[in-house]
């Protein structure tokens, strides 16, 4: 019996060191606490991070005097997304810090490099993102404070990512006292796109037109007078700069973004599905994220006042996103309800190209059923074809999506807002998330940023 023991527990240890050496070393390795790292650093050239298209992002040059310094061709453009790799790490820079201390040469290379004691040569990650697509990002928030995340929805590429205020990776050594001072309030060094939570505005009523459809069959038979504004128990809220939209079906009051309509569909909501709708949409619940990032939260529950919910309702109240969570959910309203894992790295390969391991499309969740996703694009389109996003209308691409203007403090100041999607033919479709901090109203700020992006990847 003792015997029977003992070897369980023997093949067990087998089990398990297979299954660490096979699925969790690298990880292990990979942690930043893990001082093995370093080992790896002195016998190897820190490989290279490149976009689809093979431009440079991230390179180790070495001087003359054998002192190796990363340089960043790109400077401050893929700040937070490539990262740094000084005084810490960040982006990808360490997400892949593991992939880019191994050497996979040629191993006739490798031995001749060792026995001239010669480091030997990282391999190269190779990014799913767009040069042309980061660029048109960059320019068009310019100096604005605010984030942009562009992905393809078919197969969960990360296409662009920016975060403004950013740094210059290649002086962060220099910069660091200043970018950390706790005088310092802009936040550098924070990925605004995967780590900022804003209200999210009118681009919430997604989600609130979302429940209504599902509380409601004949949602389409939806009418609604607005004039103006809407006061239920000495709380009053008004359509953006006082408009009167009066008669409206529910494509109407998406595509004008009614706030009257939409406050009023939300005292009328069953909001414990509401909840769970939100929570099923990711709300309060983990991202499938490479990066670092903050968990959006919905606050809305069942005995909340009238001006809490009617607030929740066109985006306001005390729920936060991230333009990172819009973009995800957006995606999956493009791709038929489904959300496709969301990857930054396309494949690993030696200095010379040769391929070492790659990334396959796969999926992650269905968020929603075909049809309720066909239904939600169709009045998407509408608020580019009749409503607040009518500058992407009438372009080489069919666009469609949601505006949005989130205030955020006591002076009404606000937060614009765009998420959506554009389609063309022999084009994989793009989806665009766009937040520019204090700016006011998302068609006239946000989707000027969309546009741009559109234009870049569709082509004009």
């Amino acid at each position: 019996m003792v015997t029977y023991l003992f070897l369980t527990i023997f093949l067990g240890m087998i089990a398990y060191f297979v299954y660490f050496q096979t699925g969790k070393s690298e990880a292990f390795i990979n942690s930043p606490y893990n001082k093995r790292q370093d080992a790896f650093a002195e016998r190897i050239i820190r490989g290279d991070i490149v976009s689809s298209t093979g431009d440079v992002l991230a390179t180790t040059k070495t001087g003359t005097d054998g002192r190796e310094i990363r340089s960043y061709p790109y400077g401050r453009m893929f700040a937070h997304v490539v990262g740094f790799s000084a005084n810490g790490k960040s982006g990808l820079e360490a997400v892949d810090n593991f992939r880019l201390l191994r050497s996979h040469s040629f191993f006739l290379e490798k031995i001749l490099k060792e026995l001239q004691e010669k480091k030997n040569d990282g391999d190269t990650v190779v990014t799913t993102l767009d040069t042309t697509v980061q660029k048109a990002a960059y320019d068009a928030l310019g100096a604005s404070q605010g984030a942009v995340v562009a992905l393809e929805p078919s197969t969960g590429k990360i296409l662009a990512m920016v975060s403004r205020p950013d740094f210059d990776p290649n002086t962060i050594v220099q910069d660091w006292e200043t970018l950390t001072a706790e005088t310092d309030t802009s936040a550098a060094l924070l990925n605004r796109a995967t780590q900022g939570l804003y209200p999210p505005g009118s681009a919430f009523k997604i989600f609130t037109l979302l429940e209504y459809m599902r509380e409601h069959k004949d949602y389409e038979s939806y009418s609604y007078v607005c004039g103006g504004s809407i006061e239920k128990e000495d709380s009053i809220i008004h359509c953006f700069g006082n408009a009167v939209h009066g008669q409206e079906q529910l494509a109407d009051a998406l595509a004008s973004s009614c706030n009257t309509s939409f406050a009023s569909i939300g005292l009328g909501l069953n909001l414990e599905r509401f909840a769970k709708l939100n929570h099923s949409l990711l709300f309060d619940s983990e991202l499938p994220c490479e990066l670092p990032y903050q968990k959006s939260s919905f606050v809305l529950k069942k005995g909340d006042s009238v001006s809490q919910i009617m607030q929740t309702a066109i985006g306001q109240g005390e729920t936060l996103v991230t333009p990172y969570h819009m973009a995800l959910v957006m995606s999956a309203i493009a791709n038929g309800g489904v959300l496709m894992n969301p990857y930054l790295v396309d494949q690993v390969t030696n200095h010379s190209g040769t391929q070492v391991s790659s990334h396959e499309p796969e999926q992650y969740a269905r968020l929603l059923k075909p049809a309720r996703a066909a239904a939600l694009r169709q009045y998407l389109r509408g608020v580019v074809t009749d409503g607040t996003a009518r500058a992407l209308n009438g372009q080489t691409y069919t666009a469609a999506g949601k505006t949005g203007s989130a205030e955020y403090n006591a002076a009404k100041d606000s937060h614009a807002w765009f998420v959506g999607y554009a389609t063309k033919e022999k084009k994989k479709s793009i989806v665009v998330s766009v937040i520019v901090e204090g700016a006011g109203s998302g068609s006239e700020k946000a989707v000027p940023v969309a546009k741009a992006v559109f234009d870049a990847y569709c082509g004009q």
